[in-house]
């Protein structure tokens, strides 16, 4: 029976169709004899003559046809293989598990096999490993971009269901017949293609700022007549920087550059990782203080004027993390490069009476005030809001502070607060409450904080439209945005440093408390680990005016005493502390029965500094299933770089970063593996 060919579809009504017009002639026969019988006789005779000959073609034709029917389908089968064999494109048939069943001459060409295809790995998988068994396994069409020898593919894969019985004339013996589905395979040769991309990538146009950050305070520590020589040899050195990879540089102001280099150079300038950073610190003809400049790329815009704006948050980012760095604007992708010295502080306050200035222009347009610090917040973030805080009461403007969690480390100041009849009830609120409370005439002020991410309460910096953010962190990629002042000294010490010298501006008159005089001072001193850490001239000062205001230092070493368990911690801590690299004390904080493992872990990070041969401190604690890093260094490492690599940040010798989904000892080898790259590239001494 399997060997009957059967006849349907229009091919069987076509056949048919003799019969049908017989039987159409009969009745037209019929009908002439009705008309008249002779006609009708005569006509009979043709009518039989016609049916005979219908039914031998029906009968007898029919074979005849159906065997030319299938001598050409066997003919274009063979033709459709040789097609198929013989195609320009590399194509092969592969079973669910990616064998290659099939393949055409180009795709045997390709793999260099011989006639028989038996010198060849017959597994896509092992061919092209970007090939997955998800991939196989896929019931859509897939796309892949793929390299084999030194040619890059387009790989196609389609799958393909067929019935099993006619696969034979493609040649197929491995098919097993349990199978339903075949996956064909197209290979599309893309090299060229990326070559001229890669191309027209390189012969792109880069535009780049150049800033100067201390040109100032440089000229001032050398010599009137030597000035000149100093600015030349500057000039000199950066002329020869960007010339010397065939761009352009243009002095746009006496301490600003512009220049503008092809998309090629990009990748040099990344591996000598900015060398101008390092070389025009090398100027000097007496000078005490060494140069150093901000570099801002913008690439890959869709068009030069948005290159330029991207230049422009580059180097503004780069100068908002401290200077001596360079920031590459990407598109959406920001790298940093640099950023290993200390940014030298400004004897100046020109800059904080300014910003005062504004920050109550602000609030006298505005009916309540909002302020608000990050995630678990620590004393500086306390404490410079309760600075805020004592500006709006003295401008009589209804202010409340935003606090979800309060941790150990603020629970003691906040409850002289909460305890005075001196201060509303309503003084410290939640989120929730603070989402109710925010309307239009609301003004929203950041503090110890400048990325969105971590603030206390994300969602009111989408509901409220004046923002306000003072801080003393260096600036991430991630940033708020909408912010309509923005006060961020990576040399301060602390944010509560900045709200001091804010308070001796803003307004004449403005009394400060004791108590509010105390959490300052203490936001201070536990940032600065004692003025041991980042202190510098305006630091001391701040101190001094908190210190006029009341703030008593007996007072406040007493409220940040560790209790019996705490202590025990943090002894833990330091004891199993492991030295990796010779220089940088790695360890983990205990946090059973801790109320706040994260502050006791970065003491503890502190109290390590003090061990010799120790450049850098880090040590993880755990907490509600997060880990928590802490990492600290005096001036050898900036250990800034090193969590922002882990999406963290802080400063240069400061700095902390928060890891989700990971455990403790994969949190550690992960650190590890940072400090060996890191010192492979030489971002690390």
């Amino acid at each position: 029976m399997k060997n009957k060919v059967r006849v349907r579809g229009q091919l069987k009504t076509y056949l048919q169709w003799p019969l049908l017009m017989t039987a159409l002639v009969v009745l037209m026969n019929l009908a002439a004899g009705f008309v008249n019988s002779i006609a009708g006789l005569v006509m009979s005779v043709f009518t039989i003559m016609y049916a005979a000959i219908a039914f031998w073609i029906y009968i007898y034709g029919r074979k005849k046809l159906l065997g030319g029917l299938v001598e050409f389908s066997s003919e274009y089968a063979w033709v459709q293989k040789q097609l198929l064999s013989e195609m320009a494109l590399p194509y092969g048939l592969a079973d669910n598990e990616g064998r290659l069943l099939w393949m055409n001459e180009k795709f045997k060409e390709l793999l260099k096999t011989d006639e028989k295809g038996k010198n060849v790995r017959k597994n896509l998988q092992v061919l092209f490993p970007e090939i997955t068994r998800e991939v196989l396994a896929s019931k859509e069409p897939t796309t892949l971009h793929t390299s084999y020898g030194t040619s890059l593919y387009r790989l196609d894969l389609k799958p393909v269901f067929l019935d099993l019985e006619q696969e034979q004339n493609l040649g197929i013996e491995e098919i097993q017949e349990e199978e339903e589905k075949l996956i064909a395979v197209y290979l599309f040769d893309e090299t060229k293609i990326v070559e001229y991309r890669r191309e027209i990538d390189n012969q792109k146009m880069v535009c780049g700022l150049i800033y100067l950050d201390n040109y100032e305070e440089a000229l001032e520590s050398v010599e009137e007549v030597r000035r000149s020589l100093l600015t030349a040899l500057i000039d000199r050195k950066i002329s020869k920087y960007i010339t010397g990879i065939n761009g352009v540089v243009k002095k746009i102001e006496k301490d600003k550059y512009f220049f503008a280099i092809k998309q090629m150079y990009v990748d040099q300038l990344r591996e000598s990782r900015f060398s101008i950073l390092e070389e025009v610190k090398t100027v000097n003809i007496g000078n005490e203080m060494a140069v150093t400049l901000s570099i801002g790329l913008g690439m890959n815009g869709e068009n030069y004027c948005q290159n330029y704006d991207f230049a422009r948050v580059a180097i503004d980012m780069a100068l908002g993390r401290g200077g001596d760095q360079a920031v590459v604007k990407d598109g959406a992708r920001i790298q940093y490069y640099g950023g290993k010295s200390q940014q030298a502080e400004k004897t100046t306050r020109v800059k904080a009476r300014v910003k005062a200035h504004a920050l109550r222009e602000l609030m006298e347009t505005r009916d309540r005030l909002l302020i608000m610090g990050h995630k678990m917040a620590d004393i500086d973030s306390l404490g410079a809001a309760i600075g805020i805080y004592r500006i709006a009461m003295a401008m009589n403007k209804k202010a409340n502070i935003v606090i979800n969690e309060v941790t150990s480390s603020v629970r003691p100041m906040m409850e002289r607060f909460q305890n005075s009849t001196d201060y509303p009830d309503d003084m410290f609120i939640n989120g929730v409450k603070a989402m109710d409370i925010a309307d239009a005439a609301t003004m929203l002020v950041v503090v110890d904080v400048n990325r969105p991410s971590i603030t206390d309460s994300p969602e009111l910096l989408q509901k409220i439209k004046t923002i306000v953010v003072l801080d003393h962190h260096r600036q991430s990629s991630e940033i708020i945005t909408n912010a309509v002042l923005s006060y961020v000294e990576p040399f301060a010490s602390s944010t509560c440093e900045m709200v001091a010298e804010v308070l001796q501006y803003i307004a004449d008159g403005i009394k400060i408390k004791q108590v509010e005089a105390d959490a300052m001072y203490a936001g201070i001193v536990i940032d600065t680990n004692n003025f041991m850490n980042q202190a510098g001239v305006r630091t001391f000062e701040a101190a001094a005016f908190l210190r006029r205001c009341g703030a008593d230092v007996t007072r406040v070493r007493k409220m940040f005493r560790d209790n019996m368990a705490d202590y025990k911690a943090k002894a833990a801590a330091i004891s199993n502390a492991e030295v990796f690299e010779g220089s940088f004390a790695i360890s983990v904080c205990p946090s059973e029965g801790l109320d706040s493992p994260t502050i006791i872990g970065a003491q503890a990070a502190n109290e390590l500094m003090d061990i010799a041969g120790i450049k850098a401190s880090i040590v993880l604690s755990m907490y509600n299933g997060v880990v928590y890093i802490s990492a600290r260094s005096i001036d050898e490492v900036n250990v800034q770089v090193m969590m922002e690599k882990l999406g963290g940040g802080g400063h240069r010798t400061i700095a902390g970063a928060q890891l989700r989904d990971t455990t403790l000892d994969e949190a550690k080898e992960k650190i590890k593996n940072l400090i060996r790259e890191m010192i492979q590239k030489g971002d690390l001494s």
